[in-house]
C-alpha cells in the first residue's frame, strides 16, 4: 500500500485529491495549515497533519510524523489578481514563499528517503498560466513558472535514482477561490488607469467559457503519480488541455 502526502488539503484541489487517493485505497496524509477533522472521512488510511510549507520547523515535524512517503503532492498555494504596478511587493514575496520556496522546501525534505529507497514520485501542481500567461497575474505566473523549470530539471536529476518528478497544470476553477486566499481584493489592485483594460478580464474570470473541475485535477495528479514513463506535464481540465495544444 502506497502512502501519499498532499499539501493544501483544506479546500479545492488538495481536498479533492486527498479524497480521490483515499477512494483508490491509498494511505493518505492530508496536510493543512489549520487541522480540520470535518473535511475528510474517518479512516485508518487517512491522517491529518498540520503543515505550514513556509516554516522549516513545521515541514520537519510533518515529515517526521508522516513516516515513509511514496508520493509527495505539492499543492498548497496562494493566488493574487491585480495590476502588477499596484501589487504590494510584500504580497509578491508571500506568494513566492508558498508557491515556490514552499514547494522547494517540501521537495528537499523528502528527497533523501526517496533517493535511498530508489523510488518515489514528486508531483508539483502549478497552473495553466504557465502554458499561456494571463494578464493581471504577473507575480502569480512567475511563482508558478519557477516551479515548472525547477521540476523539469529535477526530473533529470532524480531520475538516476529511480525518483520521478511530475507537473500537473490545472486550468481555472472558480471553486478554488483563486486570489481570495491572498487576503487582497482584486479591485483594490486595479488603478484607475487600468480600469478599462481590467474590467473585461475580471468579468471573464467571473464567468469563464471553460472551467476546470476539482475532480479533473485530482485525476491528473493520480495519473501523474502512477505513470512510470518519463512524461513530465499533465494539463488538467478542458481549458488547460486546450491551452497545452497551442502552447
Amino acid at each position: 500500500m502506497t502512502t501519499v502526502l498532499i499539501t493544501g488539503c483544506s479546500s479545492g484541489y488538495g481536498l479533492a485529491t486527498a479524497r480521490h487517493f483515499h477512494d483508490q485505497g491509498w494511505t493518505v496524509i492530508a496536510t493543512m495549515r489549520r487541522r480540520r477533522e470535518d473535511l475528510l472521512p474517518a479512516s485508518d488510511r487517512l491522517r491529518l497533519l498540520p503543515l505550514d510549507v513556509t516554516s522549516a520547523d513545521s515541514i520537519a515535524g510533518a515529515i517526521e510524523a508522516a513516516g515513509p512517503i511514496g508520493v509527495l503532492v505539492n499543492n498548497a498555494g496562494i493566488g493574487g489578481v491585480g495590476a502588477f504596478e499596484a501589487m504590494p511587493l510584500a504580497h509578491v514575496r508571500k506568494m513566492f514563499e508558498t508557491n515556490t520556496f514552499g514547494v522547494m522546501a517540501m521537495t528537499q525534505a523528502v528527497i533523501p528517503q526517496m533517493r535511498s529507497r530508489r523510488s518515489g514520485v514528486i508531483v508539483n501542481v502549478t497552473s495553466s498560466v504557465t502554458l499561456t500567461p494571463m494578464p493581471l497575474a504577473a507575480a502569480y505566473t512567475a511563482s508558478k513558472q519557477a516551479i515548472e523549470g525547477f521540476t523539469g530539471s529535477l526530473a533529470h536529476e532524480l531520475g538516476a535514482f529511480g525518483v520521478r518528478a511530475k507537473l500537473v497544470e490545472p486550468g481555472y476553477a472558480p471553486t478554488t477561490r483563486f486570489g481570495q486566499n491572498s487576503g487582497i481584493d482584486a479591485q483594490d489592485l486595479i488603478p484607475k488607469a487600468y480600469a478599462d483594460f481590467a474590467q473585461p478580464i475580471l468579468a471573464e474570470f467571473a464567468n469563464p467559457p471553460m472551467i476546470t473541475k476539482e475532480s479533473d485535477v485530482a485525476e491528473a495528479v493520480w495519473q501523474a503519480a502512477n505513470d512510470a514513463s518519463p512524461w513530465l506535464r499533465y494539463p488538467a481540465g478542458p481549458d488547460a488541455v486546450a491551452l497545452a495544444q497551442v502552447a
